[in-house]
């Protein structure tokens, strides 16, 4: 049986949906206050008595955050039309290899908005 721990790690981006229509707000710059949760599922190890430690899941983050953390994100390679969707799976890309048991990025854009990737 597995558990699931989630980390929820904040970062400020800029902007701009180019493959919406002119007249569509996305297409101007603009900017986010994104949270990003990451989910680890493994069994909670016997000795330790939880899944992994927390700090595991934010340093394995951060070096994502620091590219991403106030700046503009379609200057950012492979992020030239950073739908929440693709962002999301860019973080996955690059988080997977360094995060056993990574089972879903959740991507929130606003309070009310967000995508799930699990992975493709």
């Amino acid at each position: 049986m597995s558990t699931t721990v989630v980390t929820n790690i904040r970062f400020e981006a800029a902007h701009f949906l180019p493959h919406v229509p002119p007249e569509h707000k996305c297409r101007r710059m603009h900017g986010h206050s994104y949270r990003c949760e990451i989910h680890v599922s493994k069994p909670v190890d016997p000795q330790l008595g939880w899944v992994t430690d927390y700090a595991v899941i934010r340093d394995a983050f951060e070096p994502l955050r620091k590219r991403l953390d106030h700046h503009v994100l379609n200057e950012i390679e492979g992020l030239e039309n950073p739908t929440s969707e693709l962002i999301a799976a860019w973080i996955w890309e690059r988080l997977a290899p360094k995060l056993p048991g990574l089972v879903s990025v959740v991507l929130h854009e606003t309070n009310s908005s967000y995508v799930i990737y699990t992975g493709p």
